[in-house]
């Protein structure tokens, strides 16, 4: 975020096999619009909300009174005793807990994060992410390389799913997820969704890999550096350090990096080849299937079998593009080709990364100029206008990019 944009870009649906009750009954971002996908959204330059990677700062995300919340969570109480965890577990994961209005506000307006494919790509790829990314492939370059070896995922697509997720653990989220799961399964909505993250989450609490104060992630459940929903941490999560715990909280990335790669690796992951290929100006091989994100305006890809794999990781095709086209960039490959023309303001992807570079020029806070038009931008304009004497419309167009050039 960390920000499931959306993650969630897409609507989610169940598969035959899931709806009978396979390990991975949920995509690990059905919850989707976690932490990751929301930080794409609204902690760029083009967010146009409040910054959900911080979702402890608003006041929302405090926990209030609320009595028919305090009756269900004494049920809940009841059913996790029933489920064999122990008393002295319940009592300490609950002893704390409290209703977060601001988890069922975010739940029910999901809709606002969604971007369109060409801002997601710029955001997801920006040049601060990219080189971000090969820092930290520098930085642990023995621990990736062992992960790679052992599991067979190669270091950049894990490196890509760490910068989407959290940009690169910088943005883990800071709810306690013992609230936030209670919340929703009382809320309802989805309730017997995050009674079962909640019931998955006490059992991790049992078996010692983390306490209840640490046990924190974003809104909707997810946590670590590559935001695992507890249902998946229970299947996939390993214990790399060999310390007795699988610690996908710490500032220590190790535990949650090789569990990325365990996840993908035990869904099919083959080492050695693409997820995809850009195919603007030849042919598809006919060796995989042909998507266009962006309809026939857009670029163009050829994606093959380790795409279907990232999408069990996320199943938003946005997502799977994105952490695949930034382990290519992370690997040296260039940026896409394929282009997606003008925005309603007669605006290319080039000059609104003009525009904010010129408006940072002129002293106004833009955040990085990624090419994504949002809050930050919009305040600027109108700044920018209001103090030239301008009609103050916040609308970015060619004349103003002439005036800042």
């Amino acid at each position: 975020m960390n920000e499931v944009l959306a993650f969630a870009s897409q609507p989610y649906t169940l598969s035959s096999k899931q709806e009978q009750g396979h390990p991975m009954t949920y995509s690990r971002r059905f919850i989707a619009f976690g932490l990751a996908g929301l930080y794409l959204t609204a902690c760029q330059s083009g967010a146009t909300t409040r910054p959900a990677s911080r979702p402890g700062a608003g006041s929302t995300m405090r926990a209030v009174p609320n009595a028919a919340f305090d009756t269900w969570v004494d049920g809940a109480k009841a059913r996790a005793r029933a489920a064999g965890i122990s008393a002295s577990t319940v009592t300490r994961a609950f002893r704390d807990v409290g209703y977060l209005p601001g988890v069922v506000e975010r739940d029910r307006n999901q809709t606002e994060f969604v971007r369109s494919f060409e801002d997601y790509m710029a955001i997801a790829a920006s040049d601060e992410r990219i080189a971000k990314g090969r820092e930290m492939l520098r930085r642990h370059a023995g621990l990736l390389t062992q992960i790679e070896t052992k599991y067979g995922v190669e270091k950049e697509v894990i490196v890509a799913v760490w910068g989407l997720e959290s940009r690169y653990g910088e943005r883990r989220g800071d709810v306690p997820v013992i609230s936030a799961l209670s919340t929703l399964a009382f809320d309802g909505r989805r309730g017997r969704f995050f009674d079962g993250q909640l019931m998955a989450a006490l059992k991790i609490l049992e078996r010692g890999d983390v306490t209840p104060a640490r046990m924190k992630g974003s809104w909707a459940g997810a946590m670590g550096h590559t935001q695992f929903i507890p249902t998946s941490y229970l299947a996939y999560a390993v214990d790399f350090r060999g310390d007795g715990q699988r610690d996908i909280w710490s500032d220590d990335p190790t535990d949650a990096l090789a569990s990325t790669a365990a996840y993908l690796s035990r869904s099919g992951w083959r080492r050695g080849q693409r997820w995809g290929d850009e195919i603007t100006g030849r042919a598809p091989s006919g060796r995989g299937r042909v998507v266009k994100p962006a309809g026939d305006n857009g670029p163009v890809f050829e994606v093959y079998h380790n795409y279907n794999v990232l999408g069990r990781y996320n199943n938003a095709q946005k997502y799977i593009i994105g952490v695949g086209h930034l382990s290519d960039r992370l690997l040296g490959r260039p940026p896409l080709r394929g282009t997606f023309g003008p925005d309603k303001y007669g605006l290319t992807l080039e000059d609104r990364k003009a525009l904010q570079r010129g408006l940072t020029r002129a002293g106004y806070e833009v955040g990085e100029a990624d090419g994504v038009i949002g809050r930050k931008t919009l305040q600027a304009i109108e700044a920018f206008q209001r103090a030239r004497g301008l009609p103050v419309t916040g609308d970015p167009s060619r004349a103003l990019l002439a005036l800042l050039r």
